[in-house]
């Protein structure tokens, strides 16, 4: 189905519920729709064709949605974009994606139209004051415009251009078709399940692809409420659940752990609305996970899998398997989704293997914008080769051991980066850790661990071996400390290794 349809179907059927909030602010469907119908219009008379593409950098602000299903509606792609990156990111993102019209948050407008570009510029002031927003600004124009009358397309024009991660290099545009993000949102709300009476926070990034397509767009398919917090903060977070009564969560596991470890007063909110706490990008250790059922009095923790160039689908792993399979992304594919453990022989992985984790679904994207290398790369047949590396257990459960690139191989010894990261997450004196591979004359590379002190001082590195000796073999323990603030992550939470790599002392 094309998105524009799936919303004008919602729109009949739930018109006086209520389908978006940010902050004070509340749209009906009845609204909501209208609204971006009058966008549809606003980006035609500013030039958008059939076709063209759509470039949005803003925070979750209203103004996301209505471009997005403003340019749906009017044959247009949407391009969503870092609102984090810097004029020369946006710059190389742009003539990438090729669009000719773009949209930002005021606050963000110049690193954004700094660009050198022949891109036009439309700018929302999502704060303004609703009686009076600011001549010139997108919500000035939506309110002035008249409701576009257009249809929707076919569901296999092309929706959106994603931009992976780059946890590997610079990203990667993945091409997505209408009908691969609302099978991605129908296939979410299946395995989650969401329910018609959602009210879905939205506090990560809603240009990254699962807040978006997961989450935005599987509570919208329902007629469920999406709630949007304009940026991430812990405190935040918690006063946004417990006003809205908030019935699901999305983030990366930092996100989760973070307001128990910063907000002081944790325990005096009211968070007994939610039914659904999920987490996604890295697993949680049995132990972790303990503390934050007892933090949150909560058991109903899910943790789903996969990557943009799926939608994302993957894998998902319920409330009552947390404990037990701790690590675990679960037992096969989410609904709609194939997964295999492919060997390098090419056979599937058996119990207490290792294989690449292949994935198969009708959410794949069409390829990566202007790169058939990368393309042919990335799949086999009509499978997706994700480039992580997964254990099968004895009872069909996966564990991503590492990615690919990520393995380190010492003294002809393979070394799974994630394995040495779990353990070393164990010491009382590490808040945070990665584990990179550093070139090594002698053993080909040498493990070295990027550790995020707890308090002003880490262990040093003889006390960290030390206290690695009796649980882990010796190959995989550190030979290097690096002491960091912090790690560099995606807006999605993973650790860029690639960065670290070519810098791990910095």
């Amino acid at each position: 189905m094309h998105l524009s349809a799936m919303l004008d179907s919602v729109v009949r059927s739930a018109g006086r519920k209520e389908a978006l909030v940010y902050r004070d602010r509340r749209w009906s469907y009845g609204e909501f729709g209208a609204a971006v119908r009058r966008t549809a219009t606003v980006l035609r008379e500013a030039g958008l064709e059939p076709g063209d593409r759509l470039a949005v950098m803003t925070y979750n602000t209203p103004a996301f949605l209505f471009a997005a299903f403003g340019a749906w509606l009017a044959g247009a792609t949407l391009v969503p974009v870092n609102h984090k990156l810097r004029a020369a990111e946006v710059e190389h993102q742009l003539r990438h994606c090729g669009a000719r019209l773009a949209l930002v948050d005021q606050e963000i407008g110049e690193r954004a139209t700094g660009a050198a570009v022949g891109t036009r510029w439309l700018v929302s002031h999502p704060d303004a004051a609703v009686s009076e927003p600011p001549a010139g600004s997108f919500e000035a124009l939506i309110a002035a415009a008249a409701e576009w009358e257009g249809e929707p397309g076919a569901d296999s024009d092309i929706a959106q251009i994603l931009y992976t991660s780059g946890t590997s290099g610079r990203p990667k545009g993945c091409v997505h078709t209408h009908r691969g993000i609302a099978l991605t949102a129908t296939y979410t709300a299946a395995t989650l399940p969401l329910r018609r009476d959602e009210r879905f926070l939205v506090c990560m990034p809603i240009w990254h692809a699962s807040p978006l397509n997961n989450w935005a767009m599987g509570t919208l398919l329902l007629g469920g409420t999406v709630v949007l917090q304009r940026e991430y903060e812990p405190r935040v977070m918690l006063e946004t659940v417990q006003r809205e009564r908030i019935t699901a969560v999305f983030g990366a596991p930092i996100a989760l752990i973070a307001p128990v470890q910063a907000v002081p007063d944790f325990e005096a909110y009211d968070l007994s609305s939610v039914r659904s706490w999920i987490y996604g990008a890295g697993p949680m250790d049995a132990d972790t996970v303990r503390r934050l059922m007892k933090a949150y009095r909560s058991e109903n923790f899910h943790q789903v899998y996969g990557m943009s160039e799926m939608g994302p689908v993957g894998a998902s792993l319920s409330p009552g398997e947390q404990v037990e399979k701790a690590g675990s992304i679960g037992r096969g594919g989410m609904v709609g989704v194939d997964l295999r453990i492919v060997t390098q022989d090419g056979t599937d992985a058996t119990a207490g293997r290792t294989g690449e984790i292949w994935l198969r679904s009708d959410t794949r994207m069409v390829g990566y914008l202007d790169d058939e290398k990368a393309t042919e790369e990335a799949f086999v047949g009509g499978w997706y080769r994700s480039g992580d590396l997964g254990r099968v257990d004895e009872d069909g459960f996966v564990t991503v051991v590492d990615r690919l690139k990520d393995m380190i191989i010492t003294g002809g010894e393979n070394v799974a980066s994630l394995e040495v990261e779990g353990v070393l997450r164990g010491h009382p004196d590490i808040l945070d850790v990665a584990v990179v591979g550093r070139p090594h004359d002698q053993w080909g590379e040498t493990v070295v661990a990027v550790v995020v002190p707890r308090g002003d001082a880490g262990p040093s590195l003889d006390e960290l071996r030390e206290w690695l000796e009796p649980r882990l073999a010796r190959y995989k323990i550190p030979r290097e400390l690096v002491l960091r603030a912090e790690l560099p992550r995606t807006p999605s939470g993973k650790v860029t290794k690639h960065v670290l790599r070519s810098g791990p002392t910095g």
